[in-house]
C-alpha cells in the first residue's frame, strides 16, 4: 500500500513537472506553411525569454485588436541586440530599425504572403513568448477545438 502511494505521488509530481514545462497547441491558419499547416499540433517547451535564439519557432502573444490574448506561431528572425535583417528594414513595422532592442524579438511567418508578424507590428516583447516549438505531433482531427491562430 505504501509503495503504491509512493508511485502515485511520483506520477503526480512528474505530471505536474511535465505540464509546467510543455504544452500542446493546434495551429490554425497557413502563415507558417509549408513548415506547419492548418490543424498541425506542435509540442511547445516553455523557456525563459533570454534563451530564445534566431531561427527557432515560437508561440508568442500578439498585440490583439480586440480584448484578450491572441497567440501566434512564428519564426524568430532576430533577438535583442542583433541587427534587424536587411530584407526586413523596409517593412512598415521595422522601417529604419538597425538593431533589435533588448528584450524584444523580430518574428516572421514562413508563408510571407499570408502572415501577420513583425513586418506589420514591429518588435514584440520576448517576455510574451509562451515557448519554443520542439516538434510536430500527430495532426489534430477537426480543427474546431481550442487552437492557436497562425495568422
Amino acid at each position: 500500500m505504501l509503495v503504491a502511494a509512493g508511485v502515485l505521488v511520483t506520477l503526480l509530481v512528474f505530471a505536474w513537472w511535465l505540464r509546467s514545462r510543455f504544452t500542446l497547441v493546434t495551429v490554425l491558419g497557413l502563415s507558417m506553411a509549408p513548415t506547419f499547416g492548418n490543424g498541425d499540433r506542435v509540442l511547445v517547451s516553455r523557456v525563459p525569454a533570454g534563451r530564445i535564439r534566431a531561427g527557432e519557432i515560437v508561440v508568442i502573444s500578439f498585440p490583439a485588436q480586440e480584448p484578450g490574448r491572441q497567440w501566434i506561431i512564428k519564426r524568430v528572425a532576430a533577438v535583442g541586440g542583433e541587427r534587424v535583417p536587411d530584407w526586413l528594414t523596409s517593412s512598415p513595422g521595422l522601417t529604419g530599425a538597425a538593431a533589435v532592442p533588448a528584450g524584444s524579438l523580430v518574428v516572421i511567418g514562413d508563408n510571407r504572403e499570408a502572415s501577420l508578424d513583425s513586418r506589420q507590428a514591429g518588435f514584440l516583447p520576448a517576455d510574451q513568448v509562451l515557448g519554443v516549438v520542439r516538434r510536430r505531433m500527430r495532426a489534430a482531427r477537426g480543427v474546431n477545438g481550442p487552437g492557436l491562430k497562425a495568422g
